[in-house]
């Protein structure tokens, strides 16, 4: 800022700064010095300086909200649908992957079980589209099953069953992976069932599953997962994952 500014001049930035601080447009009262001297620098109108200087604090608070929604994601890893190769598997229907990417799945609260052996991308695939949906601005939380089951006995032995209800009900994405890996507790799978089930047609869920349970489920023999990766099915989008590619599944 310039040294040589009238009294009456400084007074009034002085004031403006306070207005700004009192707002709690912090980084806003932070900026202003540097947009007054673009300001004055670049002729700018007074329209043009405050737009700039509210912009700053929009993109600050954007960033904040954006961090605060990952933190409480705890989302494994900071993948993007950029970083999966579809080039890499051809069988992979990119454009139903894309598809999902847009979230119109979470507008009608519908369901995606992805289904495949281990390490063939199902849980970058969820991570992905977990993280579009953060970055749209949607509260999403992952977990895997064994992790689920684990928080909801704690609840339970400690009186608070309902509290942990109500809080797997509250994303509007949740994600749960690796189900069918570790066996469950008769009251986790209990558990489980119970968390999928009250979000049923409220909010959306994706859970990823081995080979295995989904064939099983199709074919309607009773296996550990069956009803909870039934009730996915019942209302969603049922994606093979496997070491050849990606492809929409049916039972």
């Amino acid at each position: 800022m310039s040294d040589t500014m009238p009294m009456s001049e400084a007074r009034r930035y002085q004031q403006l700064r306070g207005h700004l601080s009192y707002l709690k447009l912090n980084d806003a009262a932070e900026a202003l010095p540097r947009v007054l001297d673009q300001a004055r620098a670049e002729r700018m109108t007074l329209t043009t300086a405050l737009e700039k200087l509210l912009e700053i604090e929009v993109e600050a608070t954007q960033a904040r909200k954006l961090s605060s929604r990952l933190r409480f994601a705890r989302l494994p890893e900071p993948w993007t649908l950029n970083d999966f190769d579809f080039a890499a598997q051809p069988g992979v229907d990119e454009k139903l992957i894309r598809d999902l990417a847009t979230l119109r799945f979470l507008d009608n609260a519908s369901n995606v079980l992805l289904v495949g052996p281990p390490g063939v991308g199902k849980t970058m695939l969820a991570v992905a589209l977990a993280r579009s949906a953060v970055d749209a601005g949607h509260r999403v939380y992952f977990t895997t099953a064994a992790e689920l089951a684990a928080k909801c006995h704690k609840a339970a032995l400690e009186g608070r069953w309902s509290s942990i209800m109500r809080f797997f009900a509250g994303p509007r994405l949740l994600v749960i992976d690796e189900l069918g890996y570790l066996p469950l507790p008769g009251d986790g799978a209990s558990a489980l069932f119970q968390v999928i089930n009250q979000r049923y047609l409220k909010s959306s869920t994706i859970l990823t599953t081995n080979v295995g349970i989904a064939k099983r489920t199709c074919s309607g023999e009773p296996v550990r997962g069956a009803a909870e990766t039934s009730r996915v099915q019942a209302d969603g989008e049922t994606i093979s994952v496997t070491a050849s590619g990606i492809r929409a599944i049916s039972c």
